[in-house]
């Protein structure tokens, strides 16, 4: 072998062993300054990296995030999507009855004016059923995603209306992500899921009754410490930590929610 090609082979295994080694445009969101330390402490629960790898989001899409809350997975998926993408965030609407609504919307909205750089290309829709209830253009979204909020549609029987909702804006071929606190087979499900906890089978049989087809399950966010019986529902385990101080020990211990994570497709 020549010195010039001994060179040239050196040259590229070192770059292919370095372009393996270096982060992604997911990991890079996922490590940036932008996010709380408080919310990376979380990831050892939540695993984002693996969560919206396995929902297949890629940085050139149109995502929406349903009530993203204080923006926990935002602060990723916002830098994420920015160059090449698009973000909608269906939040609350600024006229809701609920207070909490109202001040949740209001906290998000200054969370982004404070890092317009980071933020300044979200869009803002809402999501309040049953008045508000286009998330965006019908048939325009590569990837809709919902953290732990079925079980709030549930409460308010709003949850039919809110998957039909999720179905009309995503494109054939789209994909809905949702993760859930999962409840145990063995217990039937309250359908007003006043713990928190949905069942797989309810939460597949609300995306089949809305048209979407079940893809794939995962473990990632499973937990199986959880033994999903507590005095406050889910809300006694972190992070809400609903009893205060009693028992606080044991519950974090325990950790976060066992979650279901699954993704469903509406057909082409």
């Amino acid at each position: 072998m020549n010195k010039i090609l001994l060179a040239f082979l050196m040259v590229s295994s070192f770059s292919l062993s370095y372009a393996a080694e270096k982060p992604n445009a997911l990991s890079r969101a996922i490590d940036g300054k932008q996010r709380s330390a408080e919310h990376k402490n979380r990831d050892k629960y939540r695993h984002p990296q693996q969560t919206l790898e396995f929902f297949d989001v890629k940085d050139n899409m149109t995502v929406i995030e349903i009530w993203p809350g204080e923006g926990w997975y935002m602060e990723i998926l916002a830098p994420y999507l920015k160059a090449h993408g698009k973000l909608y965030a269906a939040h609350f609407s600024a006229d809701a009855d609920e207070p909490y609504f109202r001040k949740n919307l209001h906290e998000f909205v200054n969370k982004l004016k404070m890092q317009p750089k980071v933020y300044g290309k979200v869009e803002l829709s809402v999501l309040q059923p049953p008045k508000f209830m286009q998330i965006a253009p019908d048939g325009s979204v590569d990837r809709v995603l919902t953290f732990r909020n079925v079980h709030n549609w549930m409460k308010d029987d709003q949850a039919a209306a809110v998957f039909n909702a999720m179905y009309k804006a995503l494109k054939p071929g789209g994909i809905l992500g949702v993760v859930e606190h999962r409840n145990s087979t063995l217990k039937p499900q309250d359908t007003k899921a006043l713990s928190g906890y949905v069942s797989e089978d309810y939460v597949i049989a609300l995306a089949r009754n809305a048209g979407f087809e079940f893809l794939d399950k995962s473990e990632i966010n499973a937990n199986s410490k959880d033994s999903k019986d507590y005095p406050e529902g889910v809300w006694t385990l972190p992070p809400a930590l609903k009893l205060k101080d009693k028992d606080r020990k044991k519950y974090q211990a325990i950790g976060e929610s066992d979650r279901m994570t699954i993704k469903f497709i509406k057909p082409r």
